[in-house]
């Protein structure tokens, strides 16, 4: 596995890192082909953004030039970066001058069964709720325990995902990837205001589906709207979508609208 810190070639880091001692920093998950990152203008503008939030000194040039070189270094396979706030002291105060440190991964792509894509998948109940906090919602910052637990509560292979829920019960996303659900011609997905990620191919998709004159509507969703619709749905950046075929009780077809914009993802992320 490749792995650059700060743009050279490293194997560890500073036990002094506030990405180690407290989850303090972000990171995106990046498919790469023939050489090249998929979406990378997408993930980039999320680093902003999270940089931004987090306040985040960091030359994001720098780090687009380094993830290019990264992949080119790579060829086919997953680049994971990595950004921290730096080393500091013991305490939870940031050590004035602090300099961000970038941290590149490289991995082969994931090898999933054709039938998710093809057939669909099945959603795990997950019972680990997400906790509401405005100022970290749609960021995807390295606090991942909640994904973690998620993860832990089913080992059995006939489950591609889990679903999970805020505290308050509303739906808001698989326990890595964003939800979609059709109910006619309209495509809805949840508010994530006040938890969840906002995937790069969530965010693409909000973008292309309106072009195809589908109807789109980002607001909170209930288990009620799950078994009210029509077609249910998961994508990420890697995988692109996988269309949901059980969740407990429930059953979906592939739909007409999923695989229209299962196609679209494709091509997304060969761009």
């Amino acid at each position: 596995m490749h792995c650059w810190i700060d743009g050279q070639e490293a194997t560890a880091v500073n036990l002094q890192n506030r990405g180690l001692a407290y989850g303090d920093g972000l990171f995106e998950t990046i498919a790469v082909r023939g050489g090249k990152p998929s979406l990378l203008t997408r993930h980039l503008d999320r680093l902003a953004l999270g940089c931004q939030r987090l306040a985040i000194d960091v030359d994001l040039l720098l780090v687009r030039n380094e993830l290019l070189q990264f992949a080119q270094l790579l060829g086919e396979g997953v680049a994971k970066l990595i950004l921290t706030r730096g080393d500091s002291q013991r305490g939870y105060a940031s050590a004035p001058g602090a300099q961000a440190r970038r941290i590149l991964q490289g991995s082969p792509l994931p090898v999933y069964p054709a039938q998710h894509a093809e057939l669909g998948v099945r959603l795990f109940p997950c019972q680990t709720r997400l906790a509401e906090q405005p100022l970290l919602a749609g960021l995807k910052h390295l606090n991942r325990l909640e994904q973690v637990l998620a993860r832990a509560e089913w080992q059995d292979s006939a489950y591609a995902e889990g679903l999970m829920r805020d505290s308050q019960g509303r739906v808001i996303e698989g326990v890595y990837s964003n939800l979609f659900l059709v109910r006619g011609k309209v495509l809805l997905t949840a508010d994530l205001s006040r938890c969840g990620v906002a995937g790069v191919m969530r965010g693409a998709l909000l973008e292309q589906a309106p072009l195809s004159g589908v109807v789109v509507e980002v607001r909170d969703l209930t288990l009620e709207d799950l078994q009210q619709a029509d077609e249910v749905f998961v994508c990420n950046s890697v995988y692109g979508i996988w269309p949901v075929r059980e969740f407990a009780a429930l059953n979906w077809p592939a739909g007409p609208l999923t695989l229209k914009l299962q196609a679209v993802a494709r091509t997304l992320l060969d761009t």
